[in-house]
């Protein structure tokens, strides 16, 4: 991947990820895996939920994606019927390849307060959509972060500013937390055959040619052609915003809930091997968190 932005990618879509509910009382703010946007190859969903206890996202199945969750304030505990649990907190991050069947819970560590983060789902390929589950997590203290002329940047998966990720993605990704002070611009490289988009946290930025208006938290931007990124903060407060790309896949999608699979055939014997605690769900039979 070259560092030199020649071709800017323009802004082609975007809108607002309004509240909706998700879980038992959680509240999400989806972008990605809603009517306006059902699928952006490789990617399914992206939500930016608020979660308090006792609230939350309790025992559920997934099979065929990654998720990918990023705590933004609180902490979540995590369980599995692996026997793998933990707690993510503000900056933390995990990264879970579902693979061939995993039942977890994701509920709120703490009783005071709301629980804030970002969850991506990212579409495996159909030579993985069978791999053993695995998890990749990094405390904040371990992720990659690199700042230069106002601009600081944590970079969770791939590359920015000269510093690299240790996550290992089998859907070739990149996922890169920028946040700029007022006056500052960066231009990021994105390999041209990737699809890309910016999702905004905090303040106001422009994406693409310095003609673009101005856009707000909570707002999704996909990005066209071009092989790369620039981002301005013409503003006088804060700007962050996540820039994530991936490498498309180009294969049919059939998406029953927490279930992805190439095929409506694939997701009836999902189902049947869901129900029956077979083919990857074994250990669901007697597990709870």
């Amino acid at each position: 991947m070259s560092n030199v932005v020649t071709e800017p990618r323009p802004v082609v879509k975007k809108f607002l990820a309004r509240p909706q509910h998700e879980g038992v009382g959680a509240v999400v703010r989806r972008s990605i895996g809603r009517y306006e946007l059902k699928y952006f190859d490789p990617f399914l969903v992206l939500d930016e939920f608020s979660v308090s206890a006792p609230a939350g996202f309790p025992d559920h199945p997934h099979r065929g994606f990654e998720t990918v969750t990023y705590m933004l304030q609180g902490a979540v505990t995590h369980e599995d019927f692996e026997g793998h649990k933990g707690t993510i907190e503000a900056g933390d991050l995990q990264w879970m390849t579902a693979g061939k069947g995993i039942v977890h819970s994701e509920m709120p560590a703490e009783t005071q307060g709301t629980q804030k983060g970002l969850q991506l789902w990212i579409n495996l390929p159909a030579k993985f959509k069978m791999v053993e589950p695995r998890y990749q997590e990094m405390k904040s203290k371990d992720i990659a972060e690199a700042s230069k002329d106002g601009v600081k940047v944590r970079v969770i998966a791939g590359e920015a500013l000269g510093i690299k990720s240790q996550i290992y993605t089998r859907t070739p990704t990149m996922y890169l937390d920028f946040a700029l002070k007022p006056g500052a611009n960066i231009r990021q490289p994105i390999p041209e055959s990737w699809n890309a988009f910016v999702y905004i946290l905090e303040g106001e930025g422009i994406f693409g040619n310095s003609r673009s208006s101005p856009v707000s938290a909570h707002h999704i931007v996909l990005l066209g052609s071009g092989d790369g990124l620039e981002a301005k903060n013409k503003s006088s407060k804060l700007l962050r915003f996540i820039l994530i790309g991936g490498e498309p896949l180009g294969e049919p999608v059939v998406q029953y809930g927490p279930f992805v699979m190439n095929s409506q055939e694939e997701i009836d014997q999902t189902i049947e091997d869901y129900e029956n605690c077979s083919n990857g769900f074994e250990k669901a039979k007697y597990w709870k968190s």
